[in-house]
């Protein structure tokens, strides 16, 4: 019980910070608005973390376990679920924003292997070595260059649908994205079979559809 207990805590400051930092950025956070939006006193909050970059990093570590996509698949239509469930999670999941903050915030502070470019790099050279054991993938390709540019170009589209749209556009980017990448990394026939719809990256909202538009 009180392992539980500890691990709803630590869950709830994780969540409240995330909150501020995507907010406020790291320079505008503190740790009494991080514990005061959590419910919670700052004795609870230094019992957990030792400081503000402690829970910093501790969210940049976590990226890639928030996004879970809606539904099962695997190789190449796996890392496509994957990246549009970033895209739609990225328009209103806390986890998610504030991470992309960080990393651009604080840079310096960050260290290598706490850089959510990598641990993602790693989520996708994982799929396509998968796709290329499925024979979706054509000859000669280079699965840890193609993963480091897929990161880079997701990357890339978070920050100017940004400045663009408010992130609404995101998915339609990385769709954008993949329908470019895709003719020349895949076998001809593996390219029509992949999906793109909303239902690949968002689970559905009760009373209607969510928000964005990334099907066609």
């Amino acid at each position: 019980m009180k392992q539980e207990r500890a691990l709803r805590t630590r869950a709830r400051l994780v969540r409240a910070a995330a909150e501020i930092f995507a907010e406020s950025g790291f320079a505008g956070a503190s740790v009494s608005r991080i514990a005061e939006r959590a419910g919670l006193t700052l004795g609870a909050m230094y019992f957990h973390f030792k400081n503000k970059e402690a829970l910093a990093r501790e969210i940049v570590r976590g990226q890639p376990d928030v996004v879970a996509p809606p539904l099962p698949s695997e190789g190449l239509q796996r890392l496509i679920d994957i990246t549009l469930t970033w895209a739609y999670q990225m328009l209103d999941e806390p986890l998610l924003l504030a991470g992309a903050r960080l990393v651009t915030d604080q840079e310096l502070f960050i260290s290598s292997e706490e850089n959510s470019h990598q641990q993602w790099t790693v989520v996708a050279i994982s799929a396509f070595t998968e796709a290329k054991e499925m024979g979706q993938l054509r000859e000669g390709v280079d699965i840890p260059a193609l993963a480091r540019m897929v990161v880079s170009a997701c990357t890339g589209a978070q920050m100017h649908a940004q400045m663009e749209s408010g992130r609404r556009d995101l998915p339609v980017r990385v769709e954008e994205i993949w329908r470019c990448v895709l003719p020349a990394i895949a076998i001809p026939g593996v390219v029509g079979e992949m999906v793109f719809d909303e239902a690949r990256g968002r689970r559905p909202v009760a009373g209607g559809r969510g928000v964005g538009t990334a099907a066609r």
